[in-house]
C-alpha cells in the first residue's frame, strides 16, 4: 500500500503549527520549583508535540492511499456429470479422473487456482474423484453461462470443459459468447450405430375437451435404408393408432402426426412408440409419453391501452406463453371505443390509462364497472389523480409530466407466491424503468412485490404492488418499459424467465379464485421427476379461516390402472408436508378428506411422476459441436487421450496475474490511530505532572 499526504491549504502553515507548540510549551513551562530541569523539558516537549499534532489536524490534510491486490489466474473445470457420459464404462471415467487429477495437480504447482463444477449449479466439488455421473440432463450453456455469472469480475481466465457433447437442455452451448478462453475434452463414441430413434414429439400441453389436437412424431434412422417400422400411438396399454414409415436412406428424418380427440376431462398420458428393429443398438430411445391437460375453456384477459407501445408486445408475449390465457389487444386510438369490453373477459390490463386527454376516461369506468381483477401499467401518459380514485390498491401524490428512473428490488417478505431467491438478483442488473415521480401511499391490504431502487439506493416506494384484499383484486405496475427488462434478461442469461414469472405470478394472484375450502391439500409441484419425492402441502382452517393443525389426514393416490395407496398422517404447526416415494411414472390421482370441527371435509386432483431418459435418446458423441466452442472461444480440443497435450499447452500460456488498484482519500484526522497518539501523549503528560505533585 502506498500512501500520500495532500493538503487543502498551504504546506507552510505546519511551520505555524511548530510555532504554537513551541510557544504553547514555552509558556506553560517556564521554570517550575517542583520540576527538575529535564523534567520540565521532557514535558515540554509532549505538551509542544500535543498542541503541534492539534494544530495541524485543525489544517485538514488529506491521506491518499493506494492498495494494490495480486489475483491468481483461475482455471475451472467444468465437468459434464450427467449419465450419458457412462456409455463409455467405468473404467474408462476412473481414467478420466485420475488423468484430470493429474492435470489440475499440474496447473496448480503453476500458482494457478483451480476449481471444479459440474452440472449440479449448487453443488461446490473440491476433488475430482467425488464426481458422480449422474445427472439426468445435459445442459452445458446453463453451465458455462452459470460460470460466466458467478465469476464476474474475478480472474477466471480459461474453462476446461469435460464432456461427450450430447446437450439435450437449454440452448446450444456455441451460441453463447464468454469471456475466457474454453478448452474441450472430448469423452465418448462418436462411431454412428446402427438404430432408429425417436427423436421428438410435438404436441400442445393443453387441449380442449371434445377438440381433436395432433400430436407430431420425429423419428429418425441409421442403417435401415428400404427398410420400414410401425409406430404406435397408445392411451393406457390401448393402441389408438398406428402408422408405417418406410425410410428411403442410410440416414433419414420422418415425421408423422396422429390426431386424437380429448374425450376425459384432466391430465392424460399418450405414449408414442416405435417398433423394434433388428439389429438396433439400443431400444431406450424407441418410446416418449407425452402429457396433455384436457380443460373446458382458457380464461380471457383484456389489455386495452392508450397507445401502441412496445410494452403491449411484450406483455402479449409473457401472456400467450401459458395456454390457459387469452389474451385480447385493443389499443384507444386505433380501436372503436364502443366495442372494446363488449366480449365477456376474465381480467383486464389499462396500459397507462387512465390518460391525461381523458380520452378513455369512460371506457375505463365502464371496464372496471365490471368488477373484473385489474393490472394497472403507469407510465408518463397515466393521469395519476385519476388513477388514484379508480382503485384501492395505491395512492400516489405527483406532479404532472416528473418522473423517476428506477430499477427494482425484491421485496424479501412478500411470501403470497414463490420465486426463485437466487435469480432475483438479476434485477438489480435490468435498465430502469420511467416510473412516476411523487409520494406513495400504499392502501391498507396491499403487498408490495417489487421496491423501487434509484442508483444503489433501494426506497420505500412500491414498483410492483397488489391488493388482494378488496371486491376488485388489484395490482400496479408502477412504470413503464418492461421490454427492456425481458431483451436484457435474454441478453444476460439467453433466458426469459424472471421478469416473466414476476409479470405472469402477479396477474394470477389477482385473478385467481377466491378458495374457501377449510381443507387444502395439494402437491407443490403438478409433475415431479421419478426420481423426486412427491410432496404434498396440507392446509386445515376453522370458520373464520384461521389456521389450524393436530388434523389427522386420510391421503388417497390412485394411479392409471385404478390401483389405490392410503395414507394416514398427521399435520402440526412445524410440519405441514407429506412425502411420498416410490411411485412409477404416470398420471395419479388423489383424494384427501379430513374431519374439521366435526365436520367431513374432502379435496381431490392429479400430478404426474415423470420419467424423462434424455440421457438415453443419444448413443453418439458430438466432437464437433466441442470442437467448434473451443474454436469460438480461444480454445483447443482434445480428445481424453491427449491431455498431456492440455498440460504442455498450460505449461506455455500461464495467464498473467490480475492487479487491482483502489484508491481512498481521508481526512487525516478520521484516522483512528490519531485519537490513540493523542490519548497517549496527553495521558502521559498527565500522570508526570501528577507523580510530581503538580496540578
Amino acid at each position: 500500500m502506498k500512501s500520500e499526504l495532500i493538503f487543502q491549504s498551504s504546506p507552510w502553515f505546519i511551520i505555524l503549527c511548530l510555532l504554537a507548540g513551541a510557544l504553547y510549551a514555552v509558556v506553560l513551562y517556564q521554570k517550575k520549583a517542583n520540576f527538575s530541569v529535564s523534567q520540565n523539558r521532557l514535558l515540554a516537549v509532549i505538551r509542544g508535540v500535543l498542541v503541534a499534532f492539534l494544530a495541524f489536524l485543525l489544517i485538514n490534510p488529506l491521506l491518499r492511499s493506494n492498495k494494490s491486490t495480486i489475483e491468481k489466474p483461475t482455471v475451472v473445470f467444468a465437468i459434464d456429470n450427467s449419465t450419458s457420459m457412462t456409455q463409455v464404462g467405468q473404467e474408462k471415467l476412473t481414467q478420466l479422473k485420475e488423468d484430470l487429477q493429474k492435470l489440475k495437480d499440474d496447473i496448480e504447482s503453476k500458482g494457478v487456482s483451480v476449481e471444479i463444477k459440474t452440472l449440479e449449479e449448487k453443488e461446490d466439488n473440491k476433488d475430482i474423484s467425488g464426481v458422480k455421473f449422474a445427472q439426468k440432463t445435459t445442459d452445458l450453456s446453463g453451465l458455462l453461462a452459470n460460470l460466466k455469472n458467478n465469476y464476474e469480475g474475478r480472474n477466471l481466465t480459461d474453462v476446461i470443459l469435460v464432456s461427450d457433447g450430447i446437450a439435450n437442455s437449454g440452448i446450444s452451448p456455441t451460441y453463447g459468447r464468454y469471456n475466457f478462453n474454453i478448452h474441450s475434452i472430448g469423452l465418448g463414441d462418436t462411431t454412428q450405430k446402427k438404430d432408429v430413434k425417436l427423436n421428438a414429439v410435438y404436441t400442445n400441453r393443453i387441449a380442449y375437451l371434445s377438440n381433436k389436437f395432433p400430436i407430431q412424431a420425429e423419428i429418425s434412422s441409421y442403417g435401415y435404408q428400404g427398410k420400414s417400422t410401425t409406430v404406435l400411438l397408445k392411451q393406457g396399454g390401448k393402441i389408438l393408432d398406428k402408422q408405417i414409415v418406410n425410410f428411403d436412406k442410410a440416414t433419414d428424418l420422418k415425421q408423422i402426426t396422429f390426431y386424437s380427440a380429448a374425450e376425459q376431462k384432466g391430465m392424460q398420458r399418450y405414449t408414442i412408440e416405435v417398433a423394434l428393429s433388428n439389429g438396433e443398438f439400443s431400444t431406450r430411445n424407441n418410446s416418449r409419453d407425452v402429457y396433455i391437460d384436457v380443460v373446458d375453456g382458457k380464461e380471457k384477459i383484456l389489455l386495452v391501452a392508450l397507445a401502441p407501445h412496445p410494452d403491449i408486445k411484450a406483455i402479449k408475449a409473457i401472456i400467450e406463453k401459458n395456454e390457459l390465457y387469452e389474451l385480447t389487444v385493443k389499443v384507444i386510438q386505433s380501436d372503436n371505443i364502443g366495442e372494446i369490453g363488449s366480449q365477456p373477459f376474465d381480467a383486464l390490463i389499462l396500459h397507462q390509462l387512465p390518460d391525461l386527454y381523458g380520452s378513455g376516461g369512460g371506457l375505463v369506468t365502464r371496464l372496471l364497472a365490471q368488477q373484473k381483477p385489474t393490472l394497472f401499467v403507469l407510465g408518463n401518459q397515466s393521469n395519476i389523480a385519476s388513477f388514484n380514485g379508480m382503485q384501492q390498491t395505491l395512492s400516489i401524490i405527483s406532479q404532472s409530466g416528473r418522473a423517476d428512473k428506477v430499477t427494482a428490488k425484491f421485496n424479501s417478505s412478500f411470501n403470497l407466491f414463490n420465486l426463485d431467491g437466487e435469480k432475483l438478483g438479476i434485477l438489480e442488473k435490468l435498465p430502469p424503468l420511467l416510473s412516476p415521480f411523487g409520494e406513495y401511499r400504499p392502501s391498507t391490504g396491499s403487498e408490495i412485490i417489487l421496491y423501487q431502487r434509484v442508483g444503489s439506493l433501494v426506497t420505500p416506494k412500491p414498483l410492483l404492488i397488489a391488493n388482494t384484499t378488496n371486491a376488485r383484486k388489484s395490482a400496479v405496475l408502477a412504470g413503464e418499459g418492461i421490454w427492456q427488462w425481458r431483451l436484457e434478461e435474454f441478453a444476460l442469461t439467453d433466458k426469459q424467465e424472471v421478469v416473466d414469472e414476476i409479470f405472469m405470478k402477479t396477474l394470477q394472484l389477482i385473478s385467481v379464485k377466491d378458495d374457501k375450502r377449510k381443507l387444502r391439500v395439494y402437491p407443490i409441484s403438478p409433475e415431479f421427476s421419478i426420481d423426486d419425492k412427491v410432496i404434498f402441502e396440507n392446509e386445515a382452517y376453522n370458520d373464520i379461516y384461521e389456521r389450524i393443525y393436530n388434523q389427522n389426514i386420510k391421503l388417497e393416490i390412485t394411479d392409471e390402472k385404478g390401483t389405490t395407496k392410503s395414507y394416514n398422517y398427521t399435520i402440526s404447526q412445524e410440519n405441514t408436508r407429506f412425502e411420498i416415494t416410490g411411485l412409477g411414472e404416470g398420471v395419479y390421482r388423489y383424494k384427501a378428506s379430513t374431519q374439521v370441527l366435526g365436520k367431513s371435509e374432502s379435496v381431490d386432483g392429479q400430478f404426474i411422476v415423470r420419467n424423462a431418459d434424455l440421457e438415453g435418446l443419444t448413443n453418439t458423441a458430438d466432437f464437433n459441436m466441442l470442437r467448434t466452442l473451443a474454436q469460438q472461444n480461444n480454445g483447443k480440443f482434445f480428445i481424453a487421450s491427449q491431455l498431456e497435450k492440455l498440460k504442455e499447452h498450460f505449461s506455455t500460456n500461464r495467464s498473467p496475474d490480475k492487479v487491482t488498484s483502489i484508491e481512498e482519500m481521508n481526512e487525516f484526522i478520521n484516522l483512528k490511530w490519531i485519537f490513540f497518539v493523542l490519548l497517549f501523549l496527553a495521558s502521559i503528560e498527565w500522570v508526570t505532572r501528577k507523580y510530581l505533585g503538580s496540578y
